[in-house]
């Protein structure tokens, strides 16, 4: 199997917002930034879609159905690949967020719900259950169009690594992870990651 994780462009959102679960827009058109994902996907070399997935919120469905159209799939929506919810965290600025609150919930990285919204482990726990319905041994390749976060839990699932380890590596908005299931060695591998 091939996956594809797109993480999706960039939005119609002031910098340093928490956004999370908000259904926020795009900055730009999904169809032309869909139409730009394919190229760039097929400049990989990577297989086309025998199914698209996508977060239900608009940021990442509205690329997905424009995907969709140009690919000739319906992508199905799938509420696991949603971003993680921060609760009364959204929509507000880091920067007004009480410091105590944030040291909180980095002193408690997993499991700390400061923001009443998802701790890490729900999230994790959220995600991985999408994760584990793949049948790795299936020829076929999924593209999924989602959120920083799910990219980053499904790479620290399927590599076998910490999440808190992926945390730290960067992905850009509009980037592409590719994961690809080695049947002999019965592991995952990354292909790519954060290809622009």
């Amino acid at each position: 199997m091939d996956l594809v994780l797109i993480r999706h462009p960039a939005v119609a959102v002031d910098a340093g917002v928490c956004y999370g679960a908000s259904d926020v827009p795009l900055a730009g058109d999904a169809t032309q930034q869909a139409a730009l994902l394919v190229g760039r996907i097929a400049a990989l070399g990577v297989r086309e879609p025998q199914r698209i997935e996508t977060s239900p919120l608009t940021r990442c469905a509205s690329v997905a159905a424009a995907l969709g159209r140009l690919r000739g799939h319906a992508p199905q929506a799938e509420a696991r690949l949603a971003e993680m919810d921060f609760g009364a965290w959204e929509m507000q600025h880091w920067d007004s967020i009480e410091r105590a609150q944030i040291d909180a919930w980095a002193a408690n990285f997993e499991h700390a719900r400061e923001h009443g919204g998802e701790s890490v482990a729900q999230f994790d726990a959220r995600v991985s259950g999408w994760f584990d319905t793949l049948d790795a041994r299936e020829k076929s390749t999924v593209w999924a169009v989602t959120h920083a976060g799910v990219i980053r839990t499904v790479t620290a699932r399927a590599l076998g690594v910490p999440l808190a380890r992926c945390v730290r590596w960067p992905l850009e908005m509009g980037a592409i992870v590719h994961l690809r299931y080695d049947s002999s060695s019965a592991l995952w591998l990354l292909a790519r990651w954060n290809a622009g």
